[in-house]
């Protein structure tokens, strides 16, 4: 009746990741951008580096709903054709709960039942896995790349719950990264249900109720890196705890005590509040918090509560704006938030983010957190260095004159193999070392700085020990655990956790520097905010232990530490804890308790007192009306007798 002409209507019609479907204005993003080129002068290093980064910069701040489209992402085609008055669009933009339930409420019949059953009932169990995997408060059209690395994971085991497979072994690391212990407790009998279906699972876990639902354990270590790398134990769960050198054995016979250093901080005393009003990031609703000053902090709540919406998208712009008096000219239903008192008693925020620290091989530990520029001025101010006319810049791999020619100051040549992945090779001329022969002449207690990038951070951080500028922030990073890595370590060959401290000490210690600058040139002593997003990830239990000593040195030096955290040996820790939720997307956003973590435990709304309370068992008493707390026992089971080595 319009006149309209459109193609025969196709499956592809649907999909913005296809010419025939997406929205020529934006191509299926659904937003338009504004480019700019990059703003930062270009060296002769940062062209080296170049690789790190993209050429072309993207304002965050730029992004806006696509003209065309208004977000939908599909052409005006796909957008007209709809199905109970609801097309693909406003379909995709439901929670898998919301379309389950629109899905299940189609009154089909005739031609249009007898085409839509069959499909139906496969679209159902789809979003039935997701459901059962702890996901159905997510967006159909949630964009991946906002998924944390929990919610990846339980996608793609959604996926594989619905393909009826046996025989299969899946391989899962770290699965439980990023999940609530309520969420954690229904992976792991997801997991069960695969093994119920004759699969084998091998999976890569710190996670104490992991081990606890697992036939067999494989312990490695007794250390990390050149420590490592032995089988400690292998075994039941009781087997493992009988073995004496293992740091997983000590944990799960002695679990640390809370508050781990005899009593908390008292929030009496606390001077000053950071004061959230009104946050409605997200799914917030409207949420009033406070957090104090110079004390430890926990966000709690399940998975996609509003934690990472309070503090990321409320806490650190409003802080950082009342910090730098610099207000950006936006509408109140721009801007996110009522109002955030008492951050003018704070010099800095400092958010420690999940975001990769490199991607290549002139990335490294030494690099990334800064000591590698004071180690090269230390050689250029040696003798012979001097003599020469050697400068810092002549130590460097990443620039020409002092690396290696051959490969570039990489150590290693790339082999490009045909339908085969890329193999690498020690350089033949430099035999690893990055530096050509005369630059390695130069020696610095006899050790030239090929050797100096061969240490490890706990041998270099003795043998610089006359150097606070090296010494200190790698200190720091032995105490985090990660000692046993090479100053010259490739970014990419670090594991997760890795990277995560990695970067966690990179942010320490440049605000523990500028801090104490800042008393010596103005005595001045503010506080710094330091926001972190689950630093746990992919720590061992003992690790944690030595996270939790840095995060309290922080604090005692007058910082203040926000930690969104699930795990709950760092939240039995705290001195404050703000829980979200109760529930996740439009069942959480709201401020469910708040107080220490005792008076957290006794809430009977909060889904995380349960657990809490498992960890805080010899302080608390079970609540009246509520369900026992303890641990599910595991499935009785036949496992035959392993040595523990």
């Amino acid at each position: 009746g319009c006149g309209a002409a459109f193609e025969e209507l196709d499956p592809r019609i649907f999909s913005y990741n296809s010419p025939h479907g997406w929205c020529p204005e934006c191509r299926g993003f659904g937003e338009v951008w504004k480019i700019y080129e990059n703003p930062r002068a270009e060296t002769e290093l940062e062209k080296e580096m170049d690789a790190e980064r993209q050429h072309g910069w993207l304002d965050p701040d730029s992004a806006k709903p696509c003209p065309t489209c208004h977000g939908a992402r599909i052409n005006e085609t796909a957008q007209h054709v709809r199905i109970a008055d609801t097309s693909i669009d406003m379909l995709a933009a439901c929670s898998v709960r919301a379309a389950g339930e629109f899905l299940g409420s189609l009154k089909l019949a005739g031609r249009q039942k007898l085409i839509a059953d069959d499909l139906l009932i496969e679209i159902g169990q789809r979003l039935h896995f997701m459901t059962t995997v702890g996901l159905d408060y997510l967006a159909l059209d949630r964009s991946a790349k906002t998924l944390s690395g929990g919610e990846s994971q339980r996608i793609r085991l959604a996926a594989q719950l619905g393909s009826n497979l046996s025989g299969v072994l899946y391989v899962l690391d770290e699965p439980t990264i990023g999940l609530h212990p309520r969420d954690n407790r229904q992976l792991l009998d997801t997991l069960e249900a695969l093994k119920t279906k004759g699969n084998s699972l091998l999976v890569v876990e710190h996670d104490e109720d992991t081990m606890r639902r697992a036939d067999v354990i494989i312990d490695l270590g007794p250390g990390a890196g050149l420590n490592g790398g032995e089988v400690v134990a292998q075994g039941t769960l009781p087997e493992i705890r009988r073995v004496k050198n293992s740091a997983t054995a000590r944990c799960l016979k002695t679990p640390m005590p809370h508050p781990s250093r005899g009593q908390r901080r008292p929030l009496d005393a606390v001077k000053d509040w950071i004061e959230v009003k009104g946050a409605r990031a997200h799914n917030l609703q409207s949420v009033d918090a406070r957090i104090p000053l110079g004390r430890l902090t926990v966000v709690s709540g399940i998975s996609g509560s509003g934690k990472s919406s309070l503090v990321r998208g409320v806490v650190r712009p409003a802080v950082a704006e009342a910090i730098t008096r610099q207000r950006k000219r936006k509408t109140k239903q721009e801007q996110p938030w009522d109002a955030v008192l008492g951050a003018k008693a704070l010099e800095a925020v400092y958010e420690v983010d999940q975001s990769p620290i490199g991607k290549t091989s002139r990335s490294t530990p030494a690099t990334y957190i800064k000591v590698f520029d004071e180690i090269r001025k230390v050689f250029a101010q040696l003798p012979l260095a001097r003599m020469r006319g050697y400068t810092a810049s002549r130590f460097s791999f990443n620039a020409e004159g002092g690396r290696c020619e051959t490969c570039k100051g990489q150590g290693v040549i790339k082999i490009e193999m045909n339908f085969l992945p890329a193999s690498y090779l020690p350089c033949g001329d430099c035999h690893g070392k990055r530096y050509n022969s005369a630059t390695l002449e130069v020696e610095y207690d006899g050790r030239s700085i090929g050797d100096v990038m061969e240490m490890t951070l706990e041998q270099a951080a003795e043998f610089f020990q006359p150097h606070p500028r090296i010494r200190r922030p790698l200190g720091l990073l032995v105490e985090t655990g990660l000692g046993y890595l090479k100053l010259g370590q490739p970014s990419p060959t670090l594991s997760g956790g890795e990277a995560q401290r990695l970067k966690l000490v990179s942010e320490l210690t440049r605000g523990v520097g500028r801090d104490e600058n800042t008393r010596m040139k103005r005595g001045v002593s503010k506080s710094m905010l330091y926001l972190l997003e689950e630093p746990t990830i992919g720590l061992h239990m003992a690790d944690v232990e030595r996270l939790l000593d840095v995060f309290h040195r922080l604090v005692d030096e007058g910082h203040t530490v926000v930690v969104i955290e699930h795990n709950l040996t760092v939240i039995a820790d705290a001195d404050y804890v703000i829980d979200i939720g109760p529930e996740a997307g439009n069942a959480g956003g709201r401020l469910v308790a708040d107080g220490t973590p005792e008076d957290v435990a006794k809430s009977k709304e909060s889904r995380t007192a349960p657990f809490l309370r498992e960890v805080l068992g010899h302080k608390l008493a079970p609540l009246e009306g509520t369900a026992p707390s303890v641990p599910s026992p595991p499935r009785k089971r036949r496992r035959a007798s392993l040595p523990v080595k």
